[in-house]
């Protein structure tokens, strides 16, 4: 079965209605489970998601982006604050936000530390350790990880 059928298959379980516009994989998204396209209709999903959180949550996410479809299509409130979508998406138990997945789980941080007194620093921007120095003692900070890019 592809996505647009399965898709099409949770709209009429769930919902219904019928989805009448495609659905396909786009495995650039990073943070988020699926996209929906108001200008065409079509929704896109996170393969990512589907591999490494199963079919389980997938179908809360196919839950969700169906929520955007069918509210907008009905002419009302589509969007995450509007509070149409907010009933919709608790009477059909879709997920309002995507677990974290294991590429975004990694920290994101880099952590400095004090060669003399033991400070630790987290910052999202490395910094020039010959320029800076400890906020508590001058020490000299040397970096302890790099997040993995």
């Amino acid at each position: 079965m592809n996505l647009t059928e399965y898709v099409k298959r949770v709209s009429l379980e769930d919902f219904g209605r019928p989805f009448t516009h495609q659905a396909q994989w786009n495995s650039r998204l990073r943070t988020t489970g699926g996209r929906f396209f108001p200008k065409d209709g079509h929704l896109d999903f996170n393969p990512k998601v589907y591999n490494e959180l199963g079919l389980e949550v997938f179908r809360k996410i196919v839950r969700h982006e169906l929520c955007h479809y069918h509210l907008y299509f009905q002419k009302k409130g589509y969007r995450h604050k509007d509070r149409d979508f907010k009933e919709l998406l608790t009477e059909v138990d879709g997920l309002r936000y995507v677990p974290l997945l294991k590429t975004q789980s990694q920290s994101a941080y880099l952590v400095y530390q004090c060669q003399s007194c033991q400070q630790s620093y987290q910052r999202k921007r490395r910094i020039d350790t010959k320029r800076y120095r400890c906020g508590v003692c001058r020490g000299k900070l040397v970096i302890i990880n790099r997040p993995t890019d």
